[in-house]
C-alpha cells in the first residue's frame, strides 16, 4: 500500500464553472500558435518566416542556449504571423491551419540518444521540464529522478483522470520511454481522495505516491518537497499525463500528434465542458456563442497561474484548460466595511465564510493597491512547504545569493507561491518575484 501524505496548509477556491464531464471533439481552429513566452528561460531564433509552408513537426525556432531543442508547429499549414513585443521579443509564431493535416515523419529508436534525439527533433522535448528553475530540462543531464502529478487541485482544474481515460496503451509507451532517461525513479503522484484512472494504476515501472488535502496538493513542487526535498546539485524532471501520452503517441506512430483534452471553464461559461483540441488552437471556435456578454477576462490556464488572452487568443503549450471570469474594472462600494455575502475570503472577516461549499462568481478585481510588505503569518497557512515563504521573498528582493540558497529557492517556483499571492494583504506580485530570484540563480550558477 501506498502512503497517503496530507497535505494541511493550502487553500481550495470554490468558484462556479467546473466543467461538466462531456469530451467534445472542437471544429479544427483556423489558426494556431507556438508561443515562446510559454518557455521559461529560453532565447527564440527563427528558422521560418512568413509565408513558409509547414507540416505538423516542422521547426519554427530553436533555442539559442540549446540550439538541439526544436520548437515545433502543431499543425501544417502556412506561417502567416509572427507577433513580436517591446524589442522584438518574439510573442508567437502563427500558422494557418491546412484542412488535413499533414506530419512530419520521425525515426524512433530505443536507445537513449536515440529517444533524446526524436524527442528535441519532434517538439516533445520541452515536455520535459527541470528543478530547480523550472525550465526546459537539459538534455546533457541526467535526472536524479523523474516526477508526475497526476492530479491537478487549482481552481476549476480539469479531471486528469478522466482526461487519461482509454489512453493505457500511449500512457505506458510514454512512461517506458521516460524509463530511459533516469536510472532513479519515476513518481506518479495520485489523488487518494478518490479512486484513480486504470491509466494510472495499471502502469508499470513506475512508483504511486498519494497525496490528499487542499491546493496546492497538486503541484508537483509540493510534491517533490514532500516525498524527496531538493539539495544543492540536485537535478529532477518533471512531467504530467497529457504531454506523456503525447511522447507515447509519437513512440507509436512516429509522428508529433499534439492532440489534447482541455477543460472549458468559469463562471462566464453557459456550457462548460471538455474539448479535444490540437495544442496551440484559437479559442475562437470552442468559445463562441458559450460564453456571457460583459467586459471578460480570458485566461489561457488556471485563474490563479494562467495568462491573460483574447476570445481569439491560443492555448499555450502546457495548459489544459481556458477560465472565463469578469473583469474587475469597477470601484467596490463600502470597500473593507461591505459585509460580503458574495465575496471569497481565505480568512473569517467576511459573511461569506459561514456558508461552507458555497461556490462564487469572482472576478479580477484586487480589491485595493500594493501597499508595505509586512511580515505576517498569512502566508504560512497557504504555503505547505518547510520553508520561510516571507524571508525567501525578501532574500530575492535584495539579491541576496547565499541567503536565497539557504532559504530553499531550488525547491520552488511562481506556481507554489500563487496562493500566497491571492492571500496577500500587501497586494504584492509573489510570482513575478520568484521567477526574478530564479532568473538570477540560473544565471549565477550558469
Amino acid at each position: 500500500m501506498s502512503k497517503v501524505i496530507k497535505i494541511k496548509q493550502g487553500l481550495n477556491i470554490n468558484m462556479l464553472g467546473a466543467a461538466e464531464k462531456i469530451i467534445k471533439k472542437a471544429n479544427q481552429a483556423d489558426f494556431y500558435a507556438v508561443k515562446p513566452t510559454d518557455f521559461k528561460g529560453i532565447r527564440p531564433k527563427l528558422v521560418v518566416k512568413i509565408g513558409d509552408k509547414v507540416k505538423a513537426g516542422t521547426p519554427l525556432f530553436y533555442d539559442k542556449f540549446q540550439p538541439e531543442v526544436q520548437f515545433t508547429s502543431p499543425v501544417s499549414g502556412e506561417v502567416v504571423e509572427i507577433n513580436r513585443g517591446e524589442r522584438r521579443v518574439i510573442l508567437e509564431v502563427v500558422v494557418k491551419a491546412d484542412a488535413t493535416i499533414e506530419y512530419e515523419k520521425f525515426k524512433v529508436g530505443d536507445s537513449k540518444d536515440e529517444i533524446v534525439e526524436v524527442l528535441q527533433k519532434s517538439g516533445l522535448w520541452p515536455a520535459l521540464r527541470q528543478k530547480p528553475y523550472s525550465t526546459i530540462a537539459n538534455p546533457q543531464d541526467t535526472p536524479k529522478s523523474i516526477y508526475i502529478s497526476a492530479f491537478d487541485s487549482a481552481p476549476l482544474a480539469p479531471d486528469m483522470d478522466y482526461l487519461a481515460r482509454e489512453c493505457e496503451d500511449c500512457f505506458q509507451k510514454g512512461i517506458d520511454v521516460l524509463s530511459k532517461l533516469t536510472e532513479g525513479t519515476i513518481h506518479l503522484n495520485i489523488n487518494a481522495d478518490y479512486p484513480a484512472s486504470d491509466t494510472f494504476t495499471k502502469a508499470k515501472g513506475i512508483q504511486i505516491n498519494k497525496f490528499t488535502g487542499p491546493h496546492p496538493a497538486g503541484n508537483v513542487g509540493v510534491q517533490i518537497n514532500k516525498i524527496d526535498p531538493i539539495n544543492k546539485g540536485d537535478i529532477i524532471w518533471y512531467t504530467y499525463p497529457q504531454e506523456i501520452i503525447t511522447i507515447g503517441r509519437l513512440f507509436e506512430k512516429g509522428i508529433y500528434d499534439a492532440t489534447k483534452i482541455i477543460a472549458l471553464t468559469g463562471s462566464e461559461v453557459k456550457s462548460p465542458k471538455y474539448f479535444k483540441i490540437i495544442n496551440g488552437a484559437s479559442i475562437k471556435n470552442i468559445v463562441s456563442d458559450n460564453i456571457n456578454e460583459g467586459e471578460l477576462r480570458y485566461i489561457s490556464g488556471n485563474v490563479l497561474t494562467g495568462s491573460k488572452i483574447s476570445h481569439e487568443g491560443y492555448v499555450s503549450y502546457y495548459d489544459n484548460q481556458i477560465t472565463v471570469i469578469p473583469e474587475g474594472n469597477y470601484f467596490d462600494f463600502l470597500g473593507w466595511a461591505n459585509p460580503g455575502f458574495k465575496k471569497h475570503t481565505a480568512s473569517r472577516t467576511l459573511f461569506s465564510s459561514l456558508f461552507f461549499g458555497k461556490k462564487f462568481r469572482l472576478d479580477t478585481n484586487v480589491n485595493g493597491g500594493e501597499r508595505a510588505f509586512v511580515m505576517s503569518h498569512e502566508y504560512n497557512k497557504v504555503f505547505p512547504m518547510d520553508i520561510y515563504p516571507v524571508q525567501l521573498i525578501k532574500s530575492i528582493l535584495v539579491e541576496d545569493i547565499d541567503k536565497m540558497e539557504q532559504l530553499g529557492i531550488y525547491e520552488v517556483d511562481e506556481e507554489d507561491f500563487a496562493l500566497c499571492e491571492y492571500v496577500c494583504t500587501s497586494k504584492i506580485e509573489v510570482q513575478s518575484i520568484i521567477r526574478k530570484g530564479l532568473d538570477l540563480m540560473r544565471k549565477e550558477m550558469s
